[in-house]
């Protein structure tokens, strides 16, 4: 009955709410069952209702699209395949030349930086009535061994009701303000190279706190490092070799148990 008031009084918040399903990043956790959510298809297919498609592209760069034809990319590079697209939204992190591009498509409505032009860092809530795209900023470390405060930003996707963190370029775990502000997750997007971003055994921490229902790891770069990953969550995670490079998720098909798919990057091609 709770979570049924809960619901009901989100759908009644604004007239923008009433066109998207609202997510419970920061109300209430839901535990659905079922682990169907491996689906073949195109980029340009329907994505299904009350669903939420996730395609690895590369490095750390992902296709989020959802049912209403909403489309936004992580830490976009300028390349995403040989096909012409364009996605509503593209985000960035600026630790490596591998998260962004400074001459992004300028046909793209929106393109959100995961740092700012001060040590304030950046600040995005984009509404897009089916999705809502919100960052939490983070620092980074440099070359030099000093540091940018607020210079990568793990980013948020409300859409379907699911709440989807990508955690960019993370160099630290975060504080408590900052798991705060993230909210509950249901899928994370995490770099498990163990040593360009932060050591295995921190992401670890970082993974079992947030508790999210589904793990994709990403910015791994060879199947060492993935391995050590797997071997070292599979005490608390299931752990799914999808053997392809996207799943489709809704709130009725997260699994039980936390569960890490591994997804097998892929660059946008058309169907043949």
């Amino acid at each position: 009955m709770i979570r049924l008031l809960l619901f009901m009084g989100l759908l009644a918040t604004s007239a923008t709410a009433q066109d998207r399903r609202p997510s419970h990043c920061i109300a209430v956790a839901q535990n659905t069952p079922g682990v169907e959510v491996l689906h073949k298809a195109s980029f340009r297919d329907p994505v299904p209702e009350f669903s939420v498609r996730l395609r690895y592209i590369s490095h750390a760069a992902f296709l989020l699209q959802t049912e209403d034809g909403l489309s936004a990319v992580t830490d976009f590079t300028g390349f995403i395949g040989n096909v012409d697209f364009i996605p509503d939204v593209v985000t960035m992190n600026h630790a490596h030349s591998t998260h962004w591009t400074a001459n992004p498509d300028p046909a793209i409505p929106h393109v959100l930086r995961g740092w700012g032009d001060t040590s304030a860092g950046a600040e995005h809530y984009l509404d897009l009535g089916g999705m809502v795209v919100r960052n939490v900023p983070t620092d980074i470390r440099g070359w030099d061994g000093g540091g940018e405060p607020n210079g990568n930003s793990i980013f948020v996707f409300e859409a379907a009701g699911l709440c989807i963190g990508h955690l960019g370029h993370l160099h630290h775990e975060p504080s408590d303000e900052q798991y705060a502000a993230l909210g509950r997750m249901d899928v994370v997007m995490a770099p498990v190279d163990g040593g360009y971003t932060m050591p295995l055994d921190n992401m670890m921490n970082v993974l079992r706190r947030l508790k999210a229902r589904i793990v994709i790891p990403m910015h791994w770069f060879a199947d060492g490092s993935l391995g050590r990953f797997l071997a070292g969550m599979e005490g608390d995670f299931e752990i799914v070799e999808t053997g392809t490079s996207e799943i489709t998720v809704s709130l009725r098909s997260l699994p039980e148990r936390p569960t890490i798919m591994v997804l097998r990057p892929a660059l946008l091609r058309e169907a043949e």
